[in-house]
């Protein structure tokens, strides 16, 4: 359990230092790129069956490659080795100090007044079209970005990871990544996509709700409207095509007092005040507390209950 515990924190304050490494170099990527690579040779002929069959292949694939790279790790080393390797995949896996870049750069953009560089930073994170949005929208996609990445890039593995250890954390963020890139409503990828559209929204109906919960509380310990955020999420949650993404953006409008709008999708939140650099950064802010509440209230305790059901034992043969 120490070693779970550990690897939690030391996964997290790595990604939170020094944050993600180039593309080349990481296995996230990688897996992008091997999605990207076979989607193309699914088309043509029973692509729902294909696309559900690689989906479920390849997240399986990955589970099983992770947690044996874990487990050979400890058997041959020890509980040193556990905690190492646990630590390296679950900061694979998250992206507190990566979202904050993202924002940063679009940030440092608006302060410059360059809205042509805002708009094309901001393209590398959200995937609605970009060039023709104004400033209030580029600020609201960058808030919005923040706010569901708090979920896909931080919580929903810390929470996988939880339960079933780096492989857990590492088949969330291939079921991410699979959703990210094919799981799309359009002709071309309706069939291919709709099983990764599934499975992501399964793994992060848990996660999302509870992520939302501890916003309101980060809202409260930050001097944020706490009590509108709870009003927003109650109201607003159900309004994105998502089922699940409508939790943390309505939770952060609501915290912010700003509206969160995709042009011709949906609002959230109502305008009491216009988005600005300082929401943006208040967003960040609401993304790291809630990170930390995450890591010691859901997570700590989940791995410590577990451990004394006896399932760390079964999963990794450890004391």
């Amino acid at each position: 359990m120490l070693a779970l515990l550990a690897a939690l924190a030391g996964g997290v304050g790595v990604d939170w230092l020094f944050g993600d490494p180039p593309n080349k170099y990481h296995p996230v990527a990688w897996l992008g790129r091997l999605v990207g690579y076979r989607v193309h040779r699914l088309k043509g002929g029973a692509e729902k069956a294909k696309g559900a069959a690689f989906a479920v292949s390849l997240v399986i694939a990955v589970a099983l490659a992770v947690h044996f790279l874990v487990f050979a790790s400890t058997y041959i080393a020890g509980i040193v080795a556990l905690a190492v390797a646990s630590a390296i995949i679950l900061k694979i896996t998250i992206a507190v100090r990566g979202m904050e870049r993202h924002a940063n750069a679009i940030m440092s953009c608006l302060e410059a007044g360059d809205l042509a560089g805002a708009r094309q930073n901001l393209s590398m994170i959200v995937r609605r079209r970009t060039d023709d949005l104004d400033e209030q929208h580029i600020l609201s996609a960058t808030i919005e970005c923040v706010s569901e990445s708090t979920v896909d890039g931080i919580t929903g593995p810390i929470f996988y990871y939880s339960l079933f250890g780096p492989a857990g954390a590492f088949a969330y963020r291939a079921i991410n990544t699979l959703d990210s890139m094919v799981g799309y409503k359009d002709d071309y990828f309706r069939e291919i996509g709709w099983m990764s559209a599934m499975l992501d929204t399964a793994a992060n109906y848990v996660p999302a709700r509870i992520t939302a919960f501890l916003m309101v509380a980060s809202a409260k310990m930050l001097d944020a409207d706490w009590k509108n955020s709870l009003s927003m999420l109650r109201r607003d949650h159900a309004k994105t095509f998502s089922p699940n993404a409508g939790y943390p953006i309505a939770t952060m409008a609501g915290a912010l007092r700003v509206r969160l709008e995709k042009i011709g999708h949906y609002a959230l939140g109502d305008e009491l005040e216009p988005a600005s650099l300082v929401k943006c950064k208040a967003a960040i802010s609401i993304m790291k507390l809630t990170t930390i509440l995450f890591c010691m209230g859901v997570s700590a305790p989940m791995i410590s209950i577990l451990y004394l059901a006896g399932w760390w034992r079964l999963v990794f043969g450890i004391p």
